[in-house]
């Protein structure tokens, strides 16, 4: 019996090794396409991803033409065509940016509107669910799906790691974890947490917001200057014959080097000056 036994413990070890070499690893969510991450989150969730870059190459061909027909410079006709071929991004990213600045104002209000589900004797996935009438406009569908797929499942840690993926926001992030350790260890302090939480995201709201309306000074400047010597090309491109300083080789490079100068400064000028973004600390 005892050979019978050793041998039982052996296979029963070989086997625990082979399953553990030959177990599939599970499967870790592919992070979204830029592209289709950027129309996400402009808002444009039923554009196919192959519009924007069409929409930039339509975009760029078609104001190039135009500017090489009016100037006959072909530098001109290059700048033209990668302007408006980087139009249709800027405005991906603009639109983007104010959706995503809409959100977080509207954040301490649904964090507030689960404090008050809470303390009204709702259960935490009763509480998430409501964001699908209280919550941020943008993410209600969202919170619409966690509240039927919990409902046909009742997994609620499951579900809210869905919900947490589905949204890829830092705010709800921290909601989640919140509300993650308050299903697994309990406790009687979750309505004060949520109000401290509430408070932050309200305080954090408004420096961003004064520091926002001081920046702007500071870009609109920089915008009017990267703009003013353009405006003063084109009021003197009306005149004839000044473009043909700019057909030969040395006026072609002046124009480039004043495009590649204008465009660098600007960028870097924003690259400075932006606020640094919530990160996903908890994805």
């Amino acid at each position: 019996m005892g050979g019978v036994g050793v041998g039982v413990l052996l296979g029963l070890g070989v086997f625990c090794v082979w399953w553990s070499c030959w177990t599939r690893p599970p499967r870790v969510r592919r992070a979204r396409r830029p592209l289709r991450a950027l129309l996400d989150a402009a808002g444009w969730t039923e554009v196919p991803v192959a519009v924007l870059p069409l929409g930039c190459l339509l975009a760029g061909t078609l104001a190039g033409a135009v500017a090489l027909v009016l100037s006959a410079v072909p530098v001109l006709g290059a700048g033209a065509f990668a302007a408006a071929a980087w139009a249709p991004v800027a405005l991906s990213r603009s639109r983007a940016w104010a959706r995503a600045q809409d959100a977080a104002a509207q954040w301490p209000d649904a964090v507030d509107a689960v404090t008050a589900s809470v303390r009204a004797g709702a259960t935490l996935p009763e509480a998430v669910a409501s964001l699908a009438v209280r919550g941020p406009v943008r993410f209600r569908p969202a919170f619409a799906r966690f509240a039927a797929a919990h409902r046909a499942s009742g997994a609620f840690e499951t579900e809210l790691d869905r919900l947490r993926e589905d949204l890829a926001d830092p705010v709800f992030d921290r909601l989640a974890a919140t509300l993650r350790m308050t299903r697994q260890v309990g406790g009687s302090d979750l309505g004060s947490t949520l109000r401290t939480f509430s408070g932050y995201l309200r305080e954090d709201a408004r420096t961003r917001g004064e520091l926002l309306a001081r920046q702007s000074w500071t870009v609109s400047a920089a915008r009017l200057a990267v703009a003013a010597p353009w405006v003063v090309l084109a009021l003197l491109a009306t005149r004839p014959g000044t473009l043909t300083a700019f057909a030969d080789t040395t006026g072609a490079l002046v124009l480039g080097l004043g495009a590649l100068l204008t465009a660098g400064s600007y960028r870097l000028m924003l690259r400075l000056g932006r606020l640094p973004a919530p990160r996903r600390v908890l994805a």
